[in-house]
C-alpha cells in the first residue's frame, strides 16, 4: 500500500523541496538526486520544472550548478512538511 503522503503530492519533487529546506547551503544535482533516490537524469528533469515553477534558482560555480531554494520554494517545503506532518 502507498504511503499516505503519496496520496498528495508527487514523492520526488516533494523530497527535494523538502530536503533543500533541511540543509540550508547550496546544493548541486547528483548530491539531491542519492538523498531523494532518485537517477541524475531524473533529478535534472524536475528541478528544471521547479525552476520554471519559481521554487527554485540555480548558481554556476564553476562546473557545479548549485541549486537554491527561493522565497517561494521554501514556502512551498513548509507548506508540504506541515501537511506531511498532519497525514502521519
Amino acid at each position: 500500500m502507498k504511503d499516505n503522503f503519496d496520496i498528495f503530492f508527487r514523492r520526488k519533487p516533494s523530497l527535494m523541496l523538502v530536503s533543500l529546506k533541511k540543509n540550508t547551503r547550496m546544493r548541486y544535482g547528483s548530491l539531491l538526486a542519492k538523498e531523494v533516490d532518485c537517477t541524475y537524469s531524473h533529478a535534472v528533469k524536475i528541478l528544471q520544472t521547479l525552476e520554471k515553477l519559481g521554487l527554485v534558482v540555480f548558481e554556476k560555480k564553476g562546473r557545479v550548478k548549485l541549486i537554491k531554494l527561493t522565497k517561494k520554494g521554501k514556502e512551498a517545503a513548509d507548506r508540504i512538511e506541515e501537511i506531511q506532518s498532519l497525514i502521519k
